[in-house]
């Protein structure tokens, strides 16, 4: 099967066309650096082109006020190409509770993005996957300093990139969902208490400040973020991953 995957050299798309690619596929992955803009249009019906199915992988480059329009061109795009190249099915990734947090645009974003889909032409399966293991000490340093890091008591269920890999690569040899998968890690945490554990982990001194206005997680409350009744819960934890 010819698989397209857009945003597939970056963190979770060169994973899926890994392990596309070793499970007998044709995964070919389509990314700026290879010659296509999504924004644009340049290079979308050469990379569509005999493909079956079409991953959407890519993501805003920023999180503010711009990531709607982002979400909006590039769906559109995509949709028109993918109907003309007569691809059987599109894939994207999203995020678990996204709905739920209108204070963040840029969640609206991908709520956004998720019903433009679903509003198109093309058969369709939606992965939502609850927050990165990767992106966690990014997102710790949004509110750090040399001796303190800011966060904020949230809950959330983070997940490995190779178990969002596989769920998305799975999606996309499978029936079309017409609807939405939720993947999450086997664990909960209060985001200050996984900070903790992090900086523990690489011995580094600094204290972990309970605030619950700091940083973009401070807009969720309650269990917004933690995946609901029907998800896959992976099985690699946060601790197995900071092992590694």
């Amino acid at each position: 099967m010819k698989i397209a995957v857009i945003g597939g050299t970056g963190l979770i798309g060169s994973r899926v066309v890994a392990i596309l690619n070793a499970a007998g596929h044709e995964a070919v992955p389509h990314s700026i650096s290879t010659g296509l803009d999504l924004l644009s249009g340049q290079g979308l019906a050469e990379a569509l082109a005999g493909a079956e199915v079409v991953v959407n992988l890519t993501n805003s480059p920023t999180f503010d006020e711009a990531s709607p329009a982002f979400f909006r061109t590039t769906m559109d795009n995509l949709l028109s190409a993918a109907g003309a190249a007569g691809a059987g099915r599109a894939v994207i990734l999203s995020i678990v509770g996204a709905e739920l947090v209108p204070d963040l645009v840029y969640y609206r974003a991908k709520v956004l993005q998720e019903n433009i889909l679903k509003a198109g032409p093309v058969p369709y399966t939606i992965v939502r996957a609850t927050q990165f293991f990767e992106f966690i000490e990014s997102a710790m340093s949004w509110t750090a300093d040399d001796k303190t890091v800011r966060l904020p008591a949230t809950r959330i269920q983070p997940i490995a990139a190779d178990d969002v890999a596989q769920a998305v690569a799975d999606a996309s040899v499978g029936t079309p969902l017409q609807g939405t998968r939720d993947i999450a890690g086997p664990e909960v945490f209060p985001f200050d208490e996984l900070g903790r554990i992090t900086l523990a982990a690489h011995g580094d001194g600094r204290e972990v400040v309970t605030d619950d206005t700091a940083g973009m997680f401070a807009a969720a409350t309650g269990d917004t973020l933690i995946a609901k009744d029907g998800a896959v819960i992976a099985k690699t934890t946060y601790r197995e991953w900071l092992a590694r």
